[in-house]
This record gives structure tokens, C-alpha cells and sequence, in this order.
């Protein structure tokens, strides 16, 4: 079973985010809106297919990341979370709550060995795209 197939957000939590964004657009170009910033890229193997990668800033206070104390969530995506959970599962790995369905994608969730929480995706790019490709950086 395949289990990662890329990175598909990096989230941080800041003192002050919007002075972080306003940084971080103005000296590094990324643009971001209401859910951060994307980057657009295509895939190896089917160039005609989008994906995307989410950047995003959290206020420091976010309970998204909780359980863990870190200041940053690494986003995976993969092929088929249902299975990859039952099969991290089997392996001992701790899942943190509930799988999550929305338009533009499954979400799962676990913690590594450092309590690093660690958030699993399962695409839907060309929603992913509608919602959030308003902050596409490479356009």
C-alpha cells in the first residue's frame, strides 16, 4: 500500500499572524487569503492534473494542532486515508480523532513519536482548487 504520496500544507502557529503574513508576503512573495496560501503544481505522471500545497499561519492559541504543544503541523497527502488509518492502527500508531469529509478532501489525523501531530489528506484538487485557489502562487 502506498502511504505518503507528497506534502500537502505546512500550518504554524504565530504571536501575531497577520504581521507574520504581511512578512512573509512582502519579503518572500507569498501571497495568502482567508485559509493561507497555495502553491499549484502538477503531477509527475499525469501533468494535466493539478495539486496543490496549502501554507498557512495559525494564531498561536489554535487548538487545531492540539493534542500536540508544537508550533507546527506537517500535512501529508495520500492515496487512500481510510486504509492507511486501519493500517497505522494495526501498527500502533495513535489516531487522533475522527475522519473528517469535506468537499475537497478526507482528513485524518496522528501523532508521532515526539507528540508531533501529524494531519493525513486525501485530495479532491479540483475542489481544493475552487475553495482555495484564490491564494494559488503560481499564477
Amino acid at each position: 500500500m502506498k502511504r505518503v504520496t507528497g506534502i500537502g500544507g505546512i500550518f504554524f502557529k504565530s504571536k501575531d499572524p497577520e504581521r507574520s503574513r504581511n512578512w512573509y508576503r512582502k519579503h518572500l512573495g507569498i501571497e495568502n487569503g482567508k485559509y493561507g496560501g497555495t502553491f499549484e503544481w502538477r503531477h509527475a505522471k499525469d501533468p494535466d492534473k493539478k495539486g496543490f500545497t496549502a501554507w498557512s499561519i495559525f494564531d498561536e492559541h489554535t487548538t487545531y494542532t492540539e493534542p500536540s504543544t508544537k508550533e507546527f503541523m506537517v500535512n501529508y497527502r495520500v492515496d487512500d486515508l481510510e486504509a492507511l488509518l486501519k493500517e497505522l492502527r494495526k501498527e500502533g500508531v495513535e489516531v487522533v480523532g475522527e475522519i473528517e469529509d469535506l468537499e475537497y478532501g478526507k482528513f485524518g489525523w496522528i501523532l508521532d513519536p515526539d507528540g508531533v501531530k501529524i494531519e493525513l489528506w486525501e485530495p479532491n484538487d479540483e475542489e481544493y482548487n475552487k475553495i482555495k485557489g484564490e491564494t494559488n502562487m503560481s499564477e
